[in-house]
């Protein structure tokens, strides 16, 4: 059983290390998508600092650097998507199953290396973020941050599998990525406070984005670096948030093992 168990980690390993060498490989467009998404941020801080209402946001640079920070996970985690995308209309999976690696190793491993590749690129936004603060976070902090940063990089990797598995066609393929990149960033809670979303919003459409995982999540980092934030109960966030990461973990992987069997 020990045999077993520590064989399947080490075919996870295996599938995992693949993916983070390729990501590695483009060491330039990491830069420019990290220099990219920082612009962004510093660029909406400066045009919309003196114009939001202080009565909601009191400085909109720290206000929207939890919210850059967590949707930064979505261009690298969906990195793992446009590959198995491209694996998948050039017949490269039948390379991928003579392997001595079971289905499930490989599609586990697909979604796990694009979680970790997230979670890599987030590093420099959680450092920004401490920076930015003036705060360091406590060990729970920390953790809670690990452990909300995991769930949401794991999300981001299935989710993206997902769409470049349910469609064959590239075009479509990057259509329903831009389409599902607006959804989650536009109806979230990273521009705007809950406050004003409540307030503005029908009840069950604000109900919609402030449980969208990267409003959850940003709310989670939002609650740990500012203070007096006004969040929900942490950990009834972090149950929502492993619920979205259980749900898109399971189609992750059933899309990724019907694309391997077809």
């Amino acid at each position: 059983m020990r045999i077993a168990s520590m064989g399947y980690a080490r075919g996870l390993y295996i599938v995992m290390k693949r993916d983070l060498d390729r990501f590695w490989k483009y060491k330039w467009w990491l830069a420019g998508l990290i220099t990219m998404n920082l612009t962004d941020l510093f660029i909406f801080a400066l045009i919309f600092n003196n114009i939001v209402n202080r009565a909601y946001i009191n400085n909109y640079l720290l206000f929207l650097a939890p919210g850059v920070t967590a949707i930064a996970t979505f261009a690298s985690a969906f990195s793992i998507g446009r590959e198995v995308g491209v694996e998948v209309r050039r017949g490269y999976t039948q390379y991928l199953l003579s392997l001595p690696l079971t289905r499930m190793q490989l599609s586990m491993g697909r979604i796990l290396g694009g979680a970790v590749r997230g979670l890599i690129y987030q590093i420099p936004f959680i450092l920004l973020l401490i920076i930015l603060h003036g705060k360091l976070p406590t060990p729970a902090e920390a953790g809670v941050i690990v452990i909300t940063s995991v769930m949401l990089t794991i999300s981001m990797s299935s989710l993206s599998i997902v769409i470049s598995t349910a469609v064959r066609s590239f075009d479509l393929q990057a259509t329903m990525r831009s389409f599902t990149y607006f959804v989650l960033f536009f109806f979230s809670n990273v521009f705007y406070p809950d406050a004003l979303i409540s307030r503005y919003f029908p009840h069950i459409l604000y109900t919609m984005i402030s449980n969208n995982p990267v409003s959850i999540a940003t709310s989670i980092y939002r609650g740990i670096f500012t203070y007096n934030a006004s969040i929900e109960d942490p950990l009834i966030l972090l149950l929502k948030l492993a619920s979205w990461c259980i749900v898109f973990l399971i189609m992750g992987s059933i899309f990724y093992l019907r694309n391997l069997t077809h």
